[in-house]
């Protein structure tokens, strides 16, 4: 009678038990995947309920019951007689023609204050602070030529106040008093990523923090480069390299500056933190390891808030059951890979017994 191998049969139950290890390993990274695009979806809902929370959230500290007006922002602006941009702003309201035929009229945007809007009162103060005075009023120009336009000098460096921005001040009556900042679009490092698919605001598509565990930190809401909002004038202003403003002068301004929603939990992502953070609640980090303490400033200039509102609370329980539906849909591969992983420890506690 003929007798089996018995080497040739033991090769072939080691070839099955490797195709069926195989099968457990590629079963095991196949849910590994589906997890880890459940977490970037669920992180990404729940940045959206933060961004609501935003505007809910401090209210009784933010004074809401009035939103700040573009007029108001102009307003505050003006106030500043004897800066530059209370002068550029003051010629650009009353209409005057002498201005408008400049060459830093064509290419000076505006100032900083009025280029965007962001979604509550309290956000506007916290970014607004954040900044600071300084750069809240500082010109904005799309190319080096408009920076040249709006100062020129005599042979020895000094300031010829009979050109430009200097002359155009005091022909109102209006003198610049000291430095003013301008920046130029055209000569920022921009963003170099991609943006969010089908975000009409053309946000920024930066990856969320991660703590050591690979989580995103509880309280994370977002970017302050993504949280303002460009009106359709804005938005469809390029630089000549087809850059916007979010990607050059709002991201030179924020970089990744995070926004948590309170002090704690900022403190508490204090390793993920590379660029700075804010709280709704007040706390800022201006940069790793140098953090701004006291009370809260009066601020002289803020961004306006958006005067649109959208339909959050609809949108809020919606959001809300959709987190549940995938935190489900996560649990059940979360068993999953928790019974694929035992098959696995089992065939190969069984092999080497």
């Amino acid at each position: 009678m003929h007798q089996p191998n018995r080497q040739h049969t033991f090769q072939d139950n080691s070839e099955s038990l490797e195709k069926k290890d195989k099968q457990h390993e590629d079963n095991l990274k196949f849910l590994k995947t589906q997890i880890n695009q459940l977490d970037e979806s669920i992180r990404d809902l729940q940045v959206s309920l933060g961004r609501y929370h935003c505007s809910a959230n401090v209210a009784e500290t933010a004074n809401d019951n009035s939103s700040h007006t573009e007029e108001e922002t102009m307003g505050q602006i003006l106030q500043q007689e004897n800066s530059a941009a209370g002068v550029f702003c003051w010629l650009k309201a009353n209409h005057l023609s002498q201005a408008l035929d400049l060459p830093l009229t064509k290419d000076v945007l505006g100032v900083v204050a009025n280029l965007a809007r962001v979604d509550d009162d309290n956000l506007s103060r916290l970014l607004s602070e954040y900044l600071g005075l300084e750069t809240m009023l500082a010109i904005v120009s799309k190319t080096f030529e408009g920076v040249k336009a709006l100062e020129k000098y005599d042979g020895e460096g000094i300031v010829n106040s009979r050109t430009g921005l200097h002359l155009l001040g005091s022909s109102i009556g209006k003198r610049i008093n000291g430095r003013f900042l301008v920046i130029c679009l055209e000569d920022l490092r921009p963003y170099a990523g991609g943006f969010v698919a089908d975000d009409q605001q053309r946000k920024l598509d930066l990856p969320k923090p991660k703590l050591q565990n690979g989580e995103c930190p509880p309280g994370f809401l977002d970017y302050a480069v993504n949280m303002i909002n460009l009106d359709r004038r804005n938005l469809s202003c390029l630089t000549a390299s087809g850059h916007g403003l979010r990607e050059t002068l709002f991201y030179g301004l924020f970089s990744r500056l995070q926004i948590y929603r309170t002090r704690s939990e900022m403190l508490l992502a204090l390793t993920c933190i590379t660029d700075g953070a804010l709280s709704l609640d007040g706390g800022m980090i201006k940069k790793p390891g140098v953090f701004d303490l006291g009370s809260r400033k009066d601020v002289e200039v803020k961004f306006p808030v958006a005067s649109g509102k959208s339909n959050a609370p609809v949108t809020y329980i919606q959001t809300e059951d959709m987190i549940k539906k995938l935190e489900w849909e996560r649990s059940k591969f979360v068993e999953d890979m928790q019974r694929e992983q035992q098959l696995l420890d089992h065939a190969n506690f069984t092999r080497h017994a």
